[in-house]
């Protein structure tokens, strides 16, 4: 079990005063097996109005920022404290096969916000693409345990494609990343969700935290110290969900917080929304996910 301290903060800079924002924050970290919210508050500077607002797509704790008088910067603090009790998936005999996992989807009647039918199919930001699907079913034989192959792609994507943060946007497609094997926690999550789906599996894309500092003598993660993703497949009603990590190569544990969970990025970004201004902005993100003394 650990117990942490997370302290998210951006910074937006406006070259002129911003006369105008609306914004939907998806901060707030959701309820989800194997996680506890303990504490969460929110600060915005200036202040402005908030409401919550509903999800349009997927699990997410939505609030409503409306700033309406100008303001030259403009700072959001989220700060948690969130227990995890996650053990790490163990494959098992009694899984199964990706081809009943398929079956079962097909048949499931949940249309619920995280059904599996509601990431069957291609999304706004993850477009089907032949060669993606081609090279992910190399690892998705319809016979295989589900979780063994889950983690088997996760692990092939973890070390053939080269972590580059300057590499990609936030809009990159899925089929750019691919194609030159670079970018980030987004692109890789992406690029795995496409290759399950097209296998016709439902795959989810999750957004949270990493632990920032590893326990003593392990190596640090992958995309700490800020915003992480990975990915969700459903292992039918009995597995349920299961997180895989293709940035790092490893299952989703108790190095993980899940902040929320939709189709892909458009779904869940943590801050969105219209500003009315000139000139332009600059935005700064700082995240530190810290285990608590007795943790």
């Amino acid at each position: 079990m650990m117990h942490y301290a997370i302290r998210h903060v951006t910074t937006f800079d406006y070259a002129q005063p911003a006369k105008f924002a609306r914004c939907n924050l998806r901060l707030s970290p959701i309820d989800w097996p194997g996680q506890t919210v303990e504490d969460y508050a929110l600060t915005v500077s200036p202040s402005g109005r908030t409401a919550p607002a509903r999800a349009q797509a997927g699990l997410a704790n939505v609030l409503r920022l409306v700033i309406d008088t100008p303001v030259k910067t403009l700072t959001i603090e989220s700060a948690a404290r969130i227990t995890v009790d996650r053990a790490v998936p163990v494959p098992s005999p009694e899984d199964p096969t990706l081809a009943e996992v398929a079956g079962l989807a097909r048949a499931s009647r949940d249309l619920s916000p995280i059904g599996p039918a509601s990431y069957l199919y291609p999304s706004p930001r993850i477009a089907l693409d032949p060669p993606i699907a081609e090279w992910c079913a190399q690892d998705l034989d319809p016979d295989r345990n589900a979780l063994e192959a889950g983690i088997a792609l996760a692990r092939r994507i973890q070390r053939d494609f080269t972590f580059d943060p300057s590499a990609t946007l936030v809009d990159t497609p899925p089929a750019e990343a691919f194609a030159r094997r670079v970018g980030v926690c987004q692109d890789f999550a992406q690029i795995m969700i496409c290759g399950l789906r097209s296998a016709g599996l439902p795959a989810a894309y999750a957004s949270g935290y990493l632990r920032t500092l590893p326990p003593p003598g392990q190596e640090r993660l992958v995309g700490a110290d800020a915003t992480h993703a990975w990915v969700l497949l459903w292992c039918g009603p009995d597995r349920g969900w299961i997180g895989l990590d293709p940035t790092n190569g490893i299952w989703m544990a108790s190095d993980h917080v899940v902040i929320a969970i939709g189709r892909d990025y458009a779904d869940i970004a943590p801050i969105d929304g219209i500003v009315l201004g000139s000139g332009a902005q600059e935005m700064q993100v700082s995240v530190d996910v810290a285990p608590m003394e007795g943790a």
